[in-house]
Formats: C-alpha cells, structure tokens, sequence
C-alpha cells in the first residue's frame, strides 16, 4: 500500500481512536441514563469499527499511529473541566456533537481531496463517516 493510502488509513484509525477515547472520558460524568446507554452504544460501535480497520492494518502492514500523548492530555484535561462545571446533558451532548463534527468535517475533507484512495481504504472513510453522521443525528434528541 502505497504512503498516501497508510496516511488516509491511519488518519481514519486516530480519528476513531480519539472519539472512542472521548467517550471513555466523559462516561463517568454522565448521570442521565438515556444519554449514557446511547454513549455506550456509541463506544461499542467505535470499537467493533476499530478493530475491523486495526485487522486490515495488520494485514496491509501498516502500524496504527496512536494519539499525541499531549493532545490526549489536553483532551481529558478539557473533558474534566467542562463537565464538572456542569454535566447536564446539554453539556454533554454537546461536547459530544462538537467532536462527532469535527471528526465528520475530517473524514469529508478526506474524501473530498483525495482523488487516488484505494477502494478499500474509501470504504472505511466511508463507513467511519455514516457512524458518525449516524451519532451526531441520535445525540440531538439531549440537547
């Protein structure tokens, strides 16, 4: 696989990673039942997706660039603020949808400029991006 395409794929696996790690931040503070289940269920569906891409990593021999130890500090650090500020979940839901967007904004940009991505490495761009097009429609209804 070429470097432009192990790029794509890892820019994919890190954007998943950082939403399944979001979720794992947050979940403590949540207190609403409702929006707990549904992160759950999110958090399941990031990691079943996670391990499907790390699969075909493995078998592309492509190593899986974790996240910037500083930008999961950060991450955790602005988590814990917010919600013990305040962990309605108004709040919660949207730090949530903020993230969701910003990694659904990441993956379109993907698609968008790239014109030589190969088939297999699209449709993981492409289903990453339904999930969480998917998540960002259920996490409204907290709001």
């Amino acid at each position: 696989m070429n470097d432009y395409n192990a790029k794509a794929i890892n820019d994919t696996y890190k954007n998943a990673h950082i939403a399944l790690q979001s979720i794992a931040d947050i979940l403590p503070a949540v207190v609403y039942t409702g929006l707990k289940k549904e992160l759950k269920e999110q958090y399941e569906s990031y990691d079943k997706f996670m391990g499907e891409i790390s699969s075909f990593m493995l078998e592309n021999n492509i190593t899986p660039k974790d996240i910037n130890p500083f930008k999961k500090v950060m991450l955790y650090s602005s988590i814990k603020m917010k919600t013990f500020a305040n962990n309605s979940k108004n709040t919660i839901a949207q730090m949530m949808m903020k993230g969701t967007l910003m990694g659904i904004i990441e993956l379109q940009q993907m698609l968008n400029e790239s014109k030589n991505l190969a088939e297999d490495v699209k449709g993981y761009i492409e289903k990453l991006l339904k999930l969480e097009e998917d998540f960002l429609v259920k996490l409204k209804r907290y709001l």
